[in-house]
């Protein structure tokens, strides 16, 4: 039987509702072009509501299931929807789960205890009472056995059937009372699942957009830096970079560094064919994979696509991710192209980041020392009597290691084969980093444009952007998120790469339309590429559903061909409810009003030129003096 509006609600979790920048007011041409929504998706709506049959969790369980995750935020947060639906799947109460990054990492604040550290406890407990039933700790008998290592623990795959889990796991339960489940891989349930399973697909929908909630601190500091950003009324980008050392590694892009970095990534990489996660050479032809889109874009190729589209030099831009790996220096050209380049730290203050991270106690380590002097007085002395002369020359002194020298620059890479082991400063920033990606995420989520650079992590996974653009595409499917496709634009930089910077009409043009179908294109093929690894990567059409506004539809001929177009590609045949039906009207007036305007959009062709002017574009007004570029094509593909 169906659920009620009641029972799950769809309320947006992260943030209050968008505030509408003051320059969407007057709705030009160019502002919807570059602002405005993505038509084909605006019948697409979030219902994760189960749909048929599913009956409410067995108050009385003696059976549990405790989970210890290891890895980075998106990791975390897959693993913990897909330990939900397993502790269904078993009819087995969950356990908290155990975060290994905020567990293993010495000097943090005994304030927040592991998923503590990170979510908010009451919140995941409460939102999923109607699904499994969830403690916060195992019974004293179950704990001491635990501390004894007397369960029987599971190390479990990414992509565990649930016969596994079925044949494998619940006979161990239902003998121990209780499992021990090692997540070490981003999840442990395949992405995909039977289709008599579909509600368990749902269920991961409730967890990762409603159950998990940031702790209160980091949702305020999200919220604050969110409104920061809409501060000057206009819309913002959120550009995600996806550089990491592990991803660079995996697919090997070590040549876009030629310095030290190039020799971390092959060091990275030596490291992950020892242990079989890389299966390729140690040397691989970067240039090929760069080609071939496996490599991630740039951030002065990320500036100039959306220079070329038209969005003007003073945009607002934010750069998520922690520390860049390259540094702070690839992020040159990007700044170059848009004045206005922020991130995290520069929305925020010291004081609100280490709020944040609550009371730590002080380590040594964080201060630098005076390098001691490296005295050989038992070398000299025993040069000065050993054996006849002429004796050799006295062993030169040893060179003094100093972790100020080595944790900044990297000095291992030339003193030794071997990765030396984390130091505790480095295990605290790891789950700093926990915080931090969590600020990016609310507000990569909420931003009015959004666009990866790239969409895969150290494992061949997809990575933190994928994420968001899977839970934008949940929330808001209609929200601009460009999903560029890398093997093309390398192409498309290719053909103009000599006058890059004064790039002609053709040029542009197939830059805009690329760009413009990546808007659409881009979403069927996360479909097939992305979703058989990561579900919450594409969470259509389980836990999507269609909204039919017939007054439109009888005024406008466009919107039985777009809500056609969504159910063909992505196989949304689910009604939406009847109560969802009353949102249209406060919409209707700002659709007609697009409706009537003019869809020729003309922009410069030297895009790099700086003008001033309005801001009706979000930022500076087009130079009128330049050749005009007419984009009426593309913009009808769209309709």
């Amino acid at each position: 039987m169906g659920m009620s509006r009641d029972r799950w609600p769809m309320s947006r979790d992260l943030c209050p509702p968008k505030r509408k920048p003051e320059a969407s007011i007057g709705y030009s041409p160019l502002y919807r072009r570059l602002w405005g929504p993505v038509r084909r998706f605006e019948s697409l709506h979030p219902d994760a509501n189960p749909r048929g049959h599913y009956a409410d969790p067995k108050p009385l369980s003696n059976r549990y299931v405790f989970v210890r995750i290891q890895g980075g935020f998106h990791e975390i947060r897959s693993s913990i929807c897909d330990v939900v639906v397993v502790s269904r799947l078993l009819n087995a109460t969950l356990v908290i789960p155990e975060l290994q990054s905020t567990t293993s990492g010495k000097g943090i604040s005994a304030e927040f205890k592991s998923f503590a550290y990170l979510y908010n406890e009451e919140q995941f407990m409460a939102a999923l009472v109607k699904d499994i039933k969830v403690v916060k700790t195992l019974p004293k008998d179950l704990k001491r056995a635990r501390r004894e290592k007397k369960i029987p623990s599971f190390r479990v795959s990414h992509s565990a059937s649930p016969y596994f889990y079925l044949h494998h796991v619940l006979p161990v339960l239902n003998k121990h009372s209780v499992v021990e489940l090692v997540v070490s891989d981003g999840g442990c349930l395949q992405a995909i699942l039977p289709p008599h399973l579909e509600e368990y697909q749902r269920l991961r929908c409730r967890v990762a957009y409603h159950a998990l909630r940031f702790r209160e601190e980091v949702q305020e500091l999200a919220t604050k830096i969110l409104h920061r950003l809409r501060a000057p009324g206009r819309p913002f980008i959120a550009f995600d970079l996806g550089m990491t050392r592990d991803a660079l590694a995996y697919y090997g892009c070590a040549e876009l560094f030629q310095d030290v970095h190039t020799e971390l990534i092959q060091h990275k990489r030596a490291w992950m064919i020892k242990r079989g996660i890389v299966t390729g050479k140690l040397s691989v032809n970067s240039v090929e994979q760069r080609h071939n889109g496996s490599c991630p874009l740039m951030p002065e190729e990320v500036g100039i696509l959306l220079r070329a589209y038209g969005y003007p030099w003073d945009t607002i831009i934010y750069v998520s991710g922690g520390e860049i790996f390259g540094g702070q220096r690839t992020l040159i050209p990007l700044h170059a192209m848009f004045e206005n380049v922020v991130d995290r730290t520069s929305l925020s203050t010291g004081w609100e980041l280490s709020r944040i991270y609550g009371r730590e106690v002080n380590l040594f380590g964080n201060y630098r020392k005076t390098p001691p002097s490296v005295v050989e007085e038992k070398k000299l002395e025993a040069w000065k009597t050993a054996g006849p002369r002429p004796r050799p020359l006295p062993p030169p002194p040893a060179r003094p290691k100093y972790p100020y020298n080595i944790e900044g620059w990297w000095g291992w890479v030339a003193e030794s084969d071997n990765e030396p082991e984390s130091t505790v400063i480095e295990l605290r920033t790891n789950a700093h980093k926990l915080l931090w990606d969590a600020i990016d995420y609310v507000i990569c989520v909420e931003a009015d444009v959004f666009i990866p650079g790239f969409d895969h992590d150290g494992k061949g996974h997809p990575n933190f952007a994928s994420l968001v653009m899977g839970h934008r595409l949940y929330q808001s499917a209609s929200s601009k998120t460009f999903r560029p496709d890398r093997k093309e634009v390398t192409k498309l930089l290719e053909e103009t790469c000599e006058h890059l910077y004064q790039a002609n009409h053709t040029w542009l043009t197939s830059i805009r339309r690329h760009m413009r179908r990546s808007l659409f294109d881009g979403v069927i093929e996360a479909s097939t590429k992305s979703k058989p690894f990561s579900f919450l990567s594409h969470p259509v059409p389980e836990c999507s559903c269609l909204r039919y506004d017939l007054t439109e539809t009888s005024k406008h001929a466009s919107s039985p061909s777009a809500q056609a177009q969504v159910e063909a590609a992505l196989g949304v045949m689910h009604r939406c409810p009847r109560w969802m039906d009353g949102e249209s009207i406060s919409r209707s007036k700002d659709k007609e009003i697009e409706e009537v305007l003019d869809e020729d959009v003309s922009s410069s062709g030297l895009f790099f030129k700086r003008s001033v002017g309005s801001h009706e574009s979000g930022g500076g007004e087009i130079n009128k003096e330049e050749a005009p570029l007419e984009d009426q094509e593309e913009l009808e593909g769209v309709e």
